[in-house]
C-alpha cells in the first residue's frame, strides 16, 4: 500500500476500527489456521531473497550474507519454532487445586490480546518487524505494523509482502514518520510491541498508559564486555569484533565497550588489530572499499559517531585502529580506542556504531561496581575460563541477557527469553516467550461435584470458626 500521510489520522483510525471484528473472530482460530499463515509468511519472505539484497544495499549497503544471517534467518527460524510448538502452546494448561480450592477444576487459557501495534526500528527492519509479527500471528492477533521511515526500500518490500499475504482487516503496514507513530499511539490497542531507543521507549510507555495498554519494550543500553586474564584471547577477539562490526555496529545487543584485564590488554589489542586487517583490509583505503562493511543509516548518525570519536581523541584517548569517518558516504571505519578519559562523551552515550573503547582493569570487583553503577544493559558478555569469576559476575550483576565466552548469539536462541530489564526493556520475546507476550493468560476455574467451601457459609458458628482455625494451622505446617 502507498505511504500514509502523517497528517491524516482518519486513515489510521479506519484501519484500527476495521480490525476490531477480525480480532474477535481470531479468538477461536485454530493452531492449523495460524500455522498456515506462518508458513505463507515464511515462504513469501524467502521468495524475495534477491529483492531483499537489493533493498538492503540501497538503505544500509548491507552485505548479502549479513542480510541472510541477521534479517532472514532469525525470522525463518522464529516461524519454524512456532510452527513446531504452536499446538502445545495453545493447549489449555491444567492446574491442580490447592488446599483452599479443593473441589474445583482449574486451567490457564492462552487468549489473543486482540488488536496489536508493532513499531520497528531501522537497524534490522525485517528482523525486528516480522519477528514479533510471527509471535503475534501465532497468538491469534490482528496487527498494524509501523516500520522506521529511514529504510524506505526495505519498507516498500515488506509492505508488498504484507499486502500480498494478508487482508488489511487482519494485518497491515503503515508508513510515515514520527507523526504517524504518535497518531497510532493515541489509539486504544490491546498490546504495543516497540523496538528502539530507551528515550522513545519512555514515550511509547507513557502513551500506552493512557489506555492501560500492555507493552513489550525492546530497548538498548551500553552492553559491556569483560575479558579477564584467563580468557581465550583469540576467541574473545574473534567473537567481540564479529558482534561489534556486524551491521556496522548498529545492533542493540552489540558490545558497547570492553573491560580487559591489564595483564592481557596489549595482547588482546594486538589480536584485534590482526583480525581487523584480515577481515576488512590492512590499510584505510582497503577498509573503506570492503564489501563486508555496512554503512550508517544516515549522514546525521555518521556525524554523531564522528563527533564521539573526535571528542574522545581531543580529550586524550589513544587511537588503536580506524578513526576515519565521512558523513556524505555514511562511512565510519571500524575503530578501536583505548585510554579513553572518563569525561569523554563516548563513555556515557550509547555508541551504536563500529567504535569500540577498550579499558584496562586490575580487579574484577572494580568492573562489577562500574556495571552496577550504570543503568542495566540489554546484554552483558564475559570471556573467562574461571568458574568462580563466571559465578560472581552472574550473581552480582543484572542485565537483560548474559553470554559466557560468546557474543550476540543469545538473541537467536528460540528457547530463551529475549528482553531487557528496566532501562533496557520490559517484557520478553522470541519463541514461547513471544507467544506469551501477545497472549493473555486467562485463569479459568470451574466447580466440581463437591463443594468444601460450603462448610464456611454463614451463619458463622463455633463449628465454622473451629474449621477456619484448623485450616490456618494446617496451612502453616504443610
Amino acid at each position: 500500500m502507498p505511504p500514509i500521510d502523517d497528517a491524516d489520522p482518519k486513515i489510521l483510525l479506519r484501519l484500527f476500527e476495521q480490525q476490531a471484528p477480525t480480532a474477535l473472530a481470531l479468538r477461536s482460530s485454530t493452531a492449523r489456521e495460524r500455522v498456515g499463515k506462518l508458513k505463507r509468511l515464511r515462504d513469501g519472505l524467502l521468495s524475495r531473497r534477491e529483492a531483499w539484497y537489493t533493498a538492503f544495499a540501497a538503505d544500509l549497503r548491507k552485505p548479502p550474507l549479513e542480510v541472510d544471517l541477521t534479517e532472514l534467518l532469525p525470522v525463518v527460524d522464529e516461524a519454524r519454532h512456532a510452527i513446531a510448538h504452536l499446538a502445545r502452546w495453545m493447549r489449555p494448561q491444567q492446574v491442580r487445586p490447592t488446599l483452599t480450592t479443593l473441589g474445583t477444576h482449574a486451567r490457564v487459557l492462552a487468549q489473543p490480546r486482540g488488536r496489536c501495534l508493532i513499531i520497528g526500528p531501522w537497524n534490522y527492519p525485517v528482523n525486528t518487524l516480522l519477528g514479533p509479527l510471527v509471535s503475534a500471528i501465532a497468538a491469534g492477533n490482528t496487527v498494524i505494523l509501523k516500520p522506521s521511515e529511514f529504510t524506505p526500500h526495505v519498507n516498500a518490500l515488506v509492505a508488498e509482502l504484507v499486502a500480498e499475504l494478508f487482508d488489511p482487516a487482519e494485518i497491515t503496514l503503515v508508513q510515515g514518520g514520527v507523526a504517524t507513530a504518535q497518531q497510532l499511539l493515541t489509539l486504544p490497542f490491546d498490546h504495543v510491541f516497540f523496538t528502539g531507543s530507551t528515550a522513545v521507549g519512555r514515550l511509547v510507555m507513557e502513551a500506552a498508559a493512557r489506555h492501560l495498554t500492555s507493552v513489550t519494550l525492546e530497548l538498548g543500553g551500553k552492553s559491556p564486555v569483560i575479558v579477564d586474564q584467563s580468557a581465550d584471547l583469540r576467541q574473545a577477539a574473534e567473537l567481540i569484533l564479529w558482534g561489534k562490526f556486524t551491521n556496522a555496529g548498529q545492533t542493540c545487543v552489540a558490545p558497547d565497550h570492553v573491560y580487559v584485564h591489564r595483564s592481557v590488554k596489549a595482547e588482546f589489542i594486538r589480536l584485534c588489530q590482526e583480525l581487523m586487517a584480515e577481515r576488512y583490509g590492512a590499510n584505510d583505503a582497503s577498509v573503506e572499499a570492503s564489501p563486508d562493511l555496512a554503512r550508517m543509516i544516515s549522514p546525521r548518525h555518521t556525524e554523531r559517531l564522528g563527533a564521539l570519536i573526535d571528542d574522545a581523541l581531543a580529550r586524550g584517548a589513544t587511537l588503536v585502529a580506524g578513526g576515519r569517518h565521512d558523513s556524505a558516504a555514511r562511512y565510519v571505519a571500524p575503530t578501536l580506542l583505548t585510554d579513553v578519559p572518563a569525561e569523554a562523551r563516548i563513555g556515557s552515550e550509547e555508541i551504536f556504531g563500529p567504535v569500540l573503547p577498550i579499558e584496562a582493569f586490575d580487579v574484577i570487583d572494580q568492573v562489577i561496581q562500574r556495571i552496577n553503577a550504570q543503568p542495566k544493559p540489554l546484554a552483558l558478555y564475559l570471556f573467562s575460563r574461571s568458574r568462580s569469576t563466571q559465578a560472581r559476575v552472574t550473581a552480582q550483576t543484572s542485565s537483560g541477557g548474559l553470554c559466557l565466552n560468546h557474543c550476540v548469539q543469545q538473541y537467536v536462541h528460540g528457547g530463551l527469553p529475549f528482553g531487557g530489564v528496566n532501562h533496557s526493556g520490559i517484557g520478553s520475546a522470541h519463541g514461547h516467550y513471544g507467544f506469551k507476550a501477545f497472549s493473555h493468560e486467562r485463569a479459568c476455574l470451574a466447580s466440581g461435584p463437591l463443594m468444601p467451601l460450603s462448610l464456611f457459609f454463614p451463619p458463622y458458628t463455633r463449628r465454622t470458626s473451629w474449621l477456619s482455625a484448623s485450616l490456618l494451622r494446617v496451612l502453616r505446617w504443610i
